[in-house]
């Protein structure tokens, strides 16, 4: 096989990084290339990878606070960084191509130490701390938004925006229309709060609902990610409020549940911001709060400022505020209407095409420009 023909994919082992990371295989492979995944321990549990891609886990870490286990993270980043360069002497891929996070760096580091063509792609409206370093370096870098803080200015040249790739179900409900609304019809909510059920939902969502009038109560289809330590108190919640309610800790047929609602509540993470804006649902987005660079409120005020979302953060997610919301919505269902095709305008569903297109010019030398960097000294041309 040509070495042109292989390509190496570094991405962390949440849904996050693995689900854009696996909608660019499948687009690679489709057209020839050959596909072979790094990422850390908790990436062997994806099962879209197990089908004929080579998996290979690398050391990894996360810097968190504390001396000691800062010195660990750097240790594993390491150990992972002499993975990573073994593994790619042997594999000599043509391009490597890294999703962000710590688990993505040592194979990125590991190229731009042996001269491989790299794209990073960041998936967030904040570039994170590890793009931050191999964006210098990166022959593309990939954004998921038109405006992105983080980036130096000499290397924005070398940024491309694409879009964050979604899976192929996903992409396929872009030019679904939005699912009709009457004025008296069901309003179906979908609830989810990460990959492990944020309990915050858990405990104001009943509560708003059971204010509702009987008749506003009746029109409720609520379809709702939860925890498995709150799931038995939230279905009695419902059950006593009189709501239709289905509850999991886990969902496998999001894309289903996706095209079926009218409205989605839940964080802002990048990759649940591009599944909902793809899809072309209205959102009430309600940032996970505790990040430093608060990279999903931005991620979720692009799309707010778009008309296509409405941002709460935890601390005014009360029972209060958002009952006056869903009674507006109930009362007014051609707000959720228009914010729909606000949202889809910010959905990408051909990122995993556009990105590819970037892999195929790197590998096959035609992107000449690719690594260009921008002289500061000499002024913006055109």
């Amino acid at each position: 096989m040509s070495d042109s023909k292989k390509i190496l994919i570094s991405a962390g082992g949440t849904g996050g990084h693995m689900f854009p990371a696996e909608a660019l295989a499948r687009d690679l492979i489709s057209r020839g290339y050959h596909v072979t995944l790094a990422t850390d321990i908790r990436g062997k549990k994806y099962e879209p990878f197990a089908d004929g891609i080579p998996v290979h886990v690398l050391k990894s870490g996360s810097l968190k606070s504390g001396i000691l286990s800062k010195f660990v993270t750097v240790f594993s980043l390491g150990v992972g960084t002499l993975q990573a360069m073994a593994l790619v002497s042997k594999i000599k891929p043509a391009v490597v191509v890294g999703f962000g996070g710590y688990p993505s760096f040592p194979a990125v580091y590991a190229a731009q130490k042996k001269k491989i063509p790299t794209i990073i792609h960041e998936q967030n409206a904040v570039l994170g701390k590890a793009n931050a370093y191999l964006a210098h370096k990166a022959d593309r870098i990939a954004l998921s938004w038109p405006k992105v803080t983080g980036i130096d200015e000499s290397d924005t040249v070398r940024a491309v925006v694409v879009g964050n790739p979604v899976r192929q179900d996903i992409s396929a409900l872009f030019n679904q229309p939005y699912p009709t609304i009457e004025q008296d019809g069901p309003l179906k909510i979908l609830v989810m709060g990460g990959s492990q059920g944020a309990q915050i939902f858990s405990e104001v969502l009943p509560k708003t609902f059971d204010k509702l009038s009987k008749e506003h109560k009746d029109r409720l289809e609520i379809v709702q990610q939860c925890r498995e330590e709150d799931i038995d108190v939230v279905r009695e919640a419902y059950g006593l409020a009189g709501i239709k309610a289905t509850l999991e800790p886990f969902f496998k047929n999001v894309p289903e549940h996706l095209s079926n609602c009218h409205l989605f509540i839940g964080r802002s993470g990048a990759g649940q911001v591009a599944e909902v804006t793809t899809a072309g649902r209205p959102a009430i987005f309600v940032p996970y709060p505790w990040h430093k660079d608060q990279q999903q409120k931005h991620n979720a005020d692009t799309v707010a400022d778009a008309g296509g979302a409405w941002v709460m953060t935890q601390e005014g997610f009360t029972v209060e505020a958002l009952l006056t919301r869903i009674e507006t919505f109930l009362q007014n269902p051609e707000t959720l209407f228009r914010a729909a095709e606000s949202a889809r305008e910010c959905g990408k569903p051909d990122a995993s095409r556009k990105l590819g297109n970037l892999v195929t010019a790197l590998a096959s030398g035609w992107d000449k420009e690719a690594s260009k960097t921008f002289d500061l000294t000499q002024g913006r041309e055109g």
